[in-house]
């Protein structure tokens, strides 16, 4: 799979000037991508950064943190944008901030994403731009740093952890970069109102939980009650620090551990809980389905049973068949579906 507004970016990655700095969010690092040496890889996505450095790109693993970058020290930046908004201001503001005097940001995206509107923020923060379309709906924009700054991109202060949604009984930190940072997840409402079902499944009470993707930590939260300590993975950077806020904020038992579907994790567990991230805007893809359930089937324990939420309509049930006896579908409320495995194969 291809993504032509990456490939856009392709020829501003090789014979770049020292220093570059590549932005990459939720982007295909394709295996003919030889790397740079004046070339930093930046991401919040510890699978691109661990696929990039096995290519042999020098890649950083944080929430777009440029700050240990100072002021008119990079001389190019490199970012198809993101899909949430604040973020893509956040990552403009950032290159205007780290580029020398005629430095260059090079952007692009595709119109759907709104990449029209983010070349014309950027050419009034810039003072300047070379904008073109260059195929289909792809655009892209170089834009080269004067002396004096425009008008700054609104980011919703996007560095700033902030309690940003409650249900009945907790309130939750959250900020832009994590997925539905501002609300409480329908899907995983759904999963935790129905907890007790997935745990009298278990043989006994479990006494280890896996909470793979988490999130902020709302999973993770609400099975506090359950008493038992508890893991907490995701592989995005904003993710993990929400997460570690939420569980300090209420003295959970609970360890917050980077990884990407469950890698690295050798334990296994009595249950574990799971809101994948395909659906509710997210394409369904084979290859990751396929990677949460063979961290699932690895990581669960004999007797031990995994709770999934999906969109009613994704078959994971099928999917799962070659790598758990047990599948049941225990409820649906018309958009989401419970899904119970076990029994490992």
């Amino acid at each position: 799979m291809t993504d032509p507004s990456f490939e856009l970016l392709r020829p501003w990655l090789h014979g770049a000037p020292q220093p570059t700095l590549w932005l990459a969010d939720e982007n295909l690092l394709g295996s003919n991508l030889r790397p740079d040496p004046a070339v930093q890889m930046i991401s919040n996505r510890l699978d691109l950064v661990d696929s990039a450095r096995a290519l042999g790109w020098r890649a950083d693993w944080c929430d777009f943190d440029l700050s240990s970058h100072t002021e008119g020290s990079v001389a190019r930046v490199v970012y198809r944008v993101s899909k949430e908004k604040p973020l893509v201001h956040h990552c403009i503001n950032e290159a205007w901030r780290v580029l020398r005097n005629g430095g260059e940001l090079i952007l692009s995206g595709d119109k759907n994403e709104g990449i029209k509107g983010y070349l014309e923020r950027a050419k009034k923060l810039f003072g300047n731009a070379e904008v073109e379309k260059v195929s289909g709906n792809c655009w892209r924009g170089l834009f080269t740093r004067s002396d004096q700054p425009g008008e700054m991109l609104d980011d919703r202060d996007y560095d700033r952890l902030r309690p940003t949604c409650r249900d009945d009984d907790f309130e939750y930190w959250s900020k832009p970069g994590v997925f539905g940072w501002d609300k409480v997840d329908r899907g995983s409402a759904f999963l935790i109102e129905h907890l007790d079902t997935f745990v009298a499944a278990l043989p006994e009470p479990p006494d280890r939980i896996l909470d793979l993707g988490c999130g902020y930590g709302y999973l993770t939260v609400r099975a506090a009650r359950l008493g038992a300590p508890i893991v907490a993975t995701d592989n995005n950077a904003a993710a993990i620090a929400a997460c570690r806020r939420n569980v300090a904020e209420y003295g959970i038992d609970a360890e917050v551990v980077p990884a990407s579907c469950g890698d690295g994790i050798n334990q296994r567990f009595a249950l574990i809980l799971c809101n994948p991230p395909f659906h509710a805007g997210f394409s369904v893809e084979d290859d990751l389905t396929e990677r949460f359930l063979a961290a699932t089937a690895r990581l669960l324990e004999p007797g031990g049973v995994a709770g999934f939420v999906v969109n009613r309509h994704i078959m994971l049930e099928r999917r799962a068949a070659g790598r758990f006896r047990r599948i049941e579908t225990l409820a649906t409320d018309g958009s989401f579906k419970l899904v119970l495995l076990a029994d490992a194969t």
